[in-house]
């Protein structure tokens, strides 16, 4: 499984971004997709998850609940994560992530099959 992921730059605080993951290959029969991020010196993050599925089950960190929106487009195998009201401390290189565990679960486990590589966002004061 490959996973490609677009969409970062920089924008100022209260702006907004659209990040996208893609994934090919041979993905799982029942699987997840979502993101994390890591700030710079720090520990990788949950951000949300989707599960790609019949099911519409979602999760978000509480940093960005309320802001950013996770949405899926299952014939394309793409998952899109929607950025509005950035802050400074959303900052950090995101990365998208393919697992068959499901989204509800990404929270607690950081560990995840595939991995894409990273995309930077940066958001300015």
């Amino acid at each position: 499984v490959q996973l490609q992921a677009s969409g970062g730059g920089l924008v100022q605080t209260g702006g907004s971004l659209r990040l996208s993951c893609a994934a090919s290959g041979r993905t799982p029969s029942s699987y997840a997709m979502g993101w994390f991020r890591q700030p710079q010196g720090k520990d990788r993050e949950f951000v949300a998850a989707i599960s790609l599925g019949a099911d519409d089950d979602t999760d978000y960190a509480d940093s960005v609940k309320g802001r950013f929106t996770i949405s899926r487009d299952n014939a394309k195998s793409t998952v899109y994560l929607q950025m509005n009201s950035l802050k400074p401390g959303d900052t950090a290189v995101y990365y998208c992530a393919l697992d068959p565990q499901a989204a509800g679960l990404w929270r607690y486990y950081h560990s995840r099959d595939y991995w894409g590589k990273g995309t930077q966002v940066t958001v300015s004061s």
